[in-house]
């Protein structure tokens, strides 16, 4: 009986399908970069939006000073009626046929004090600024509006090819199955490990000691062919080179045990809950903002904050950074990462030495 090594049909099966999987992870490179522009569209748009509510309430503020001017100005009005006021003075103010136009003409009279002016010229340059601003904002606004809506649209096309290269699996698909399979496999394994190491955390007797980064009783990792993480050279990114400097002691290591409680929940392009699926900056995130930690929702803001850490002293909770700040995770201690990675996958544990994340580390952030 052949083996299947030797069976010419079944080395050409596999060669297609490695082929096809290697467009598939291209695709999904440019994919996961879109999302997380579009990720930087909508932190920006949001922050827009914060600037045009505060802006509404400076606005609130200044009609309530005009009010109080013009209430004031009313009683100096009277005064200048009941006290007698030359002509050209009282024909400038009953001529006025609005408060704007008023607050024009007041200029030019002599009768109100300097001090009235005065407070008048600050009320009309302070609403002035405010509509200004208010207009500028707003106009940022659709400009963002309109870059979340381009975004999306490269999203759709680049999903679109996905769903093309996809569809050239049928014809290979038992080959497919045999690697999803290994995968399933290796992803108990690291899951047992993983909640074992976690659950060590919790005693007593080691809440002092520092883990060190790698476990040399974990099991030397498989290649995940399916897995597929972000490729630098599809949004041109060129992040800072990793920087060794003393970083603070971990703070949040708690922060693994809640990740792992979403383990297989979708992945899902803009996600950032259990209940719509996590992207990769989307889960780090959430899980964080279970801590009272505020972080945006891109991935290359993320790598912006925080203290870097080298590579061979990552802690649990660790953010750590891949293929040109395209993708993310969180360090889990062992050599392990969690992580949510890409379209039709979930949150799951991966290895740092695995090909596709060795070869694309830009480095790792401590909160």
């Amino acid at each position: 009986m052949k083996s299947a090594a030797a069976d010419p049909t079944i080395g050409q099966k596999q060669a297609e399908a490695r082929s096809v999987l290697d467009q598939i992870r291209e695709v999904d490179s440019q994919l996961a970069h879109a999302i997380e522009d579009f990720n930087l569209a909508n932190v920006r748009l949001a922050k827009v939006d914060v600037e045009l509510k505060a802006n509404a309430r400076h606005l609130v503020r200044a009609r309530s000073s005009l009010k109080g001017a013009q209430a004031h100005l009313s009683e100096r009005l009277v005064s200048l009626y009941v006290n007698g006021a030359e002509g050209s003075a009282m024909e400038v103010l009953l001529g006025a046929e609005s408060l704007d136009d008023l607050l024009t003409r007041i200029d030019a009279v002599e009768r109100v004090s300097a001090q009235d002016g005065r407070v008048l010229k600050e009320v009309k340059a302070y609403r002035a600024e405010v509509q200004r601003r208010k207009a500028k904002l707003k106009q940022a606004r659709i400009v963002q509006a309109r870059e979340v809506a381009q975004r999306a649209d490269r999203r759709q096309s680049i999903e679109a090819q996905l769903r093309e290269r996809q569809s050239m699996l049928a014809s290979i698909q038992d080959q497919i199955a045999s690697l999803e399979a290994a995968e399933a496999r290796r992803q108990e394994r690291l899951e047992a490990q993983a909640r074992a190491r976690v659950a060590s955390m919790v005693q007593p007797r080691e809440a002092q000691t520092v883990e060190t980064p790698v476990d040399a009783t974990v099991e030397a990792p498989v290649e995940a062919p399916v897995e597929a993480p972000v490729d630098p050279a599809a949004s041109g990114a060129s992040p800072s080179p990793e920087v060794s400097v003393a970083a603070p002691a971990a703070r949040y290591g708690g922060a693994v045990g809640i990740a792992m409680q979403y383990l297989g929940i979708p992945y899902k392009w803009g996600g950032a809950s259990p209940e719509t699926g996590f992207d990769c900056s989307g889960f780090t995130m959430y899980v964080y903002a279970k801590l009272g930690v505020s972080l945006p929702h891109h991935a290359a803001s993320q790598f912006g904050m925080g203290t870097p850490v080298s590579r061979d002293q990552l802690q649990p909770g660790d953010l750590v950074f891949f293929r040109g700040l395209g993708h993310m995770g969180m360090y889990i201690g062992g050599g392990q990462f969690i992580h949510s990675p890409r379209t039709g996958d979930v949150v799951k544990i991966s290895n740092l030495s695995d090909a596709w994340y060795a070869e694309g580390w830009v480095g790792a952030r401590r909160l």
